[in-house]
């Protein structure tokens, strides 16, 4: 072969090699935003990927991830959201309740968005309503917040001589003021003291313990939030420290040894999440895809801690719990 002729056979090969790696390149990217850390969320995560799979799409093979962890720190989101919009991806999916969600909707104004949240989306501007969310964004809302006032009333049922029952809320959690109020109303309707009591880091929530037994506070009922989720260990350890009957919004807590749960089942709420980011990369608007609202909730009752607590759990309770842990 010809010195050009080589040439021109080998500029030509190296054209293509941008070719073949923008192919590669061309499976779709889920940015997945998340406000807490990755190994609480693991069991959310196998969900979500479930969910995807029923749709067709296996990571890897079908669909890439991009996985932005804010570690708890809310204030790192606007910034991991957009590096999720600087790499263009196709749809991004927000977990850990409403502070990713609105992160999320303020910085992707064209980019698909699911959510997974447990307030009113429509109050906080997501959508523009349930059955029609008519912008970039949809989701499920499992109305964790709004399941207090249950959650109020199993807790007095195990222990009923709490004359002063506390609220753990995160305060940088921007359903603080919604969580606070919901527990509020709760307690008043039945004219029960309520304390609130606030943490948003590990030593808080220590401090926050340490308010409980110095106030001889009776029960505790934690508040829906995404660092209390991946910090259930801690939480459900220091209740039992401290002998303190508490209450949980997912079944997460009661299997790390919480006392009581009473809300939505979280992976449920992922494998939705990702069905809805399938048919998303089907070419489904997120306009027209209706925010879902689970209708089911599980009650999940920790038979060892009550033990441990020196409670007993009412039969009737035991025998409509979805799981009673022994």
């Amino acid at each position: 072969m010809r010195r050009r002729e080589f040439i021109t056979l080998l500029s030509g090969s190296a054209l293509g090699w941008p070719f073949a790696a923008g192919a590669q390149q061309s499976m779709p990217v889920i940015g997945f935003l998340h406000s807490a850390s990755s190994e609480p969320a693991a069991k959310a995560v196998a969900a979500f990927r479930q969910g995807l799979s029923e749709m067709g799409y296996v990571e890897a093979r079908d669909v890439m991830i991009e996985f932005r962890w804010a570690e708890g720190h809310y204030d790192r989101l606007p910034a991991l959201t957009a590096d999720l919009v600087r790499h263009q991806v196709a749809v991004i999916v927000t977990g850990g309740g409403v502070p990713a969600a609105l992160a999320a909707k303020a910085a992707a104004a064209t980019i698909p968005i699911v959510f997974t949240i447990g307030l009113d989306p429509v109050q906080l501007g997501l959508v523009g309503s349930i059955s029609r969310p008519g912008g970039n964004a949809t989701g499920v809302s499992f109305l964790a917040v709004e399941l207090a006032a249950k959650r109020l009333e199993l807790l007095r049922e195990l222990a009923p001589k709490a004359a002063i029952i506390a609220m753990l809320v995160n305060p940088n959690n921007p359903n603080a003021t919604t969580n606070t109020r919901e527990g509020q109303t709760a307690a008043e309707a039945v004219a029960q003291q309520l304390v609130v009591l606030n943490a948003s880091s590990e030593s808080e929530i220590e401090t926050a313990f340490a308010a409980v037994v110095q106030q001889r506070i009776g029960a505790l009922l934690v508040g829906s939030d995404p660092f209390f989720v991946s910090q259930r260990n801690q939480l459900a350890a220091s209740a039992a420290r401290h002998a303190v009957p508490a209450i949980y919004e997912l079944r997460e807590f009661a299997e790390a040894g919480g006392l009581i749960s009473y809300g939505t089942n979280l992976a449920d709420v992922y494998r939705q999440a990702g069905v809805y980011a399938g048919k998303i990369l089907k070419g489904a608007k997120p306009a027209d895809l209706p925010v879902v609202q689970p209708t089911k909730f599980e009650l999940v009752i920790n038979l060892k801690t009550a033990k441990a607590l020196g409670l007993t759990v009412p039969l009737i309770m035991q025998m409509t719990a979805n799981e009673v842990i022994e």
